[in-house]
């Protein structure tokens, strides 16, 4: 007598893992923000900017981010890497300043604030993707800026750079950064550094902001992507598509 064999699953199994919905590699990736970050002296105080391209993959989650987050009313904190792990470190510190500041009954000094962000980076460099920028104004040091790029270390620099579109500006900036610059001289090199890294680097992008910070107070700043200077082969603004179009004629055979 013949016997069956009854089959629970198919026989192709490909069959049914190509019924599957097929989701993007960007879908499932974390957002975070290949970046150009900067910091800059100038002679009274300190210049902060940042373009504002966030990243989820290869995909542009957010074109207008601001990457430049306050602290304290003096000091402000530049971030790249992970946008979660940048944002958690820079709530923590926020959150330690500001009973800092009761206790003691003034405000925080800039290597204050630096000096937190560096131990909550170092104590967990191994689960933490976050480089950082610290800078601002207090009456003690003036203006200052302290790099802490990924692992925690602590430098403190006349001028720092950070994220994927720092390895563009490294030596424009040793040629161009001076000692006892003016405000409007400071913040003009910080627009046309991170200007430029944005034309070279695919992870940065949409507009920069700066943020001026010295005895008086705090500026914030913003200019447009279309206002910025362009760079040699990039593509000038078009409206639409259209106009690209129009502007080719049409092959002949």
């Amino acid at each position: 007598m013949m016997g069956y064999v009854m089959m629970s699953t198919p026989i192709y199994h490909g069959a049914t893992k190509a019924m599957e919905p097929w989701t993007p590699d960007w879908s499932q990736a974390a957002h975070s923000m290949g970046t150009t970050i900067m910091a800059v002296q100038y002679d009274k105080g300190v210049i902060m900017g940042a373009d504002s391209r966030t990243s989820t993959g290869a995909y542009v989650a957010n074109r207008a981010s601001d990457k430049i987050t306050c602290l304290t009313d003096n000091v402000y904190l530049c971030r790249s890497g992970s946008a979660a792990d940048s944002q958690i470190i820079s709530d923590y510190v926020r959150y330690f300043l500001n009973q800092h500041t009761i206790q003691l009954g003034r405000p925080a000094t800039v290597k204050t604030a630096a000096t937190l962000v560096r131990e909550l980076s170092y104590q967990n460099k191994s689960f933490l993707e976050a480089g950082l920028i610290v800078g601002g104004w207090d009456k003690y040091d003036g203006g200052s800026i302290y790099a802490i790029p990924l692992g925690g270390t602590f430098l403190k620099l006349p001028f720092a750079t950070g994220g994927s579109g720092s390895s563009y500006l490294y030596g424009f900036l040793d040629q161009a950064w001076r000692e006892g610059m003016t405000k409007d001289e400071a913040e003009a090199l910080v627009v046309k550094a991170v200007s430029l890294a944005m034309a070279r680097d695919s992870g940065s992008g949409g507009v920069v902001r700066t943020v001026v910070i010295n005895e008086e107070g705090v500026q914030r700043n913003f200019f447009a992507g279309d206002k910025l200077p362009r760079w040699y082969e990039e593509i000038p603004p078009q409206n639409s598509l259209l106009d690209v179009n129009t502007e080719v004629e049409p092959m002949r055979i």
